[in-house]
């Protein structure tokens, strides 16, 4: 009788890994996992400071558009917010187009000996500080663009968001608006787009590259057919991490608004908020630990925290669902 040949399966190799790997990868977990921690620890802050405003407004302090900590005591964050997003909006309109094509003219059409001074040049502008782009936007940049707001406002005033309510031949009417915040904001938050998306158009396999010209296509027929969408996830990803960015920004929101309290979607107008630049302004007028008013910009602040994170949280779903080079072929 012939005994049974077991079958043939495929062999188990077990690696011990030494002491000195044991300690790296320990490490290393350590670092991944501190990340959670501090997050964690920062919304537990923000939380228990923020409690004594919550039960004080309630959901009030949701819809309330006035900001009075004193006597008697009145806020929320119904004003502020919507600034807040308004120049975000305006920054991404501005920043995604730019960024993108500054990215696809350093990686793919650039010649090689400028490449390396763009690619500097961008790096450098993501490391100015903020309250540097401030200073800039509201001693330079704001005294030239009135112009550029008095003609939007009078040719494409039927646009809601362009429309003014006085009159458009005072161009004074024009100055700290919600509009040069955005556009101030958008020069902070391109080179977080161009760098981003730069570094995965340059990934493009180069392959699919190739046949797509050898199939007769044309430069930006290559571009279109592979480097945009195999670089997808990544500009999506960019372009939250920027947007993120822009609903943080303080310093130069700070130095170019004038603040106001009452919700007004007129961005060309003068006036405007956020509450990062709310907190920045008010933190100091409270030293009291215990006090209301600290609270208030503390729940505030939560507020922020909870739209950056959902922000990252969404862009990371859309990320996964639509990961670099799936779609290319």
């Amino acid at each position: 009788m012939i005994p049974a040949v077991p079958e043939d399966s495929p062999r188990v190799i077990v690696a011990r890994p030494s002491t000195g790997d044991k300690i790296f990868r320990g490490i290393l977990r350590a670092c991944g996992l501190s990340v959670f921690v501090i997050t964690g620890l920062i919304l537990v802050f923000l939380i228990i400071r923020a409690l004594k405003a919550f039960k004080f407004m309630g959901f009030g302090f949701l819809t309330t558009q006035s900001w009075i900590v004193g006597s008697p005591q009145h806020f929320g964050i119904a004003a502020i917010l919507p600034f807040g997003v308004l120049i975000a909006l305006i920054a991404m309109v501005i920043a995604v187009p730019i960024g993108v094509g500054v990215a696809l003219y350093i990686s793919e059409y650039a010649p090689r000996r400028l490449q390396r001074p763009l690619i500097s040049v961008v790096d450098l502008m993501a490391a100015i500080p903020s309250i540097i782009y401030g200073l800039w936007g509201l001693l330079f940049l704001e005294p030239r663009i009135l112009g550029f707001e008095s003609w939007l406002g009078r040719h494409v005033g039927w646009v809601p968001v362009f429309s003014f309510q006085l009159s458009p031949s005072l161009s004074s009417n024009y100055a700290n608006s919600t509009f040069i915040a955005g556009v101030v904001v958008s020069l902070m938050v391109i080179p977080i787009i161009t760098s981003l998306s730069r570094q995965v158009f340059s990934q493009a396999p180069q392959g699919e590259r190739e046949g797509a010209y050898a199939l007769g296509s044309t430069r930006w027929g290559m571009i279109r057919s592979v480097v945009l969408p195999f670089g997808r996830g990544g500009v999506i990803g960019a372009t939250m991490l920027g947007l993120g960015r822009a609903l943080g920004e303080t310093i130069a929101v700070t130095l170019i608004i004038v603040p106001a309290f009452h919700f007004n979607y007129h961005v060309l107008e003068s006036g405007g908020n956020s509450i990062a630049a709310t907190i920045a302004l008010d933190f100091s007028s409270f030293p009291d630990a215990g006090s209301m008013g600290l609270s208030a910009l503390m729940a505030a602040g939560l507020v922020l925290f909870a739209m950056t994170l959902i922000v990252n949280m969404l862009g990371a779903v859309v990320i996964g669902r639509s990961r670099s080079g799936i779609s290319t072929g």
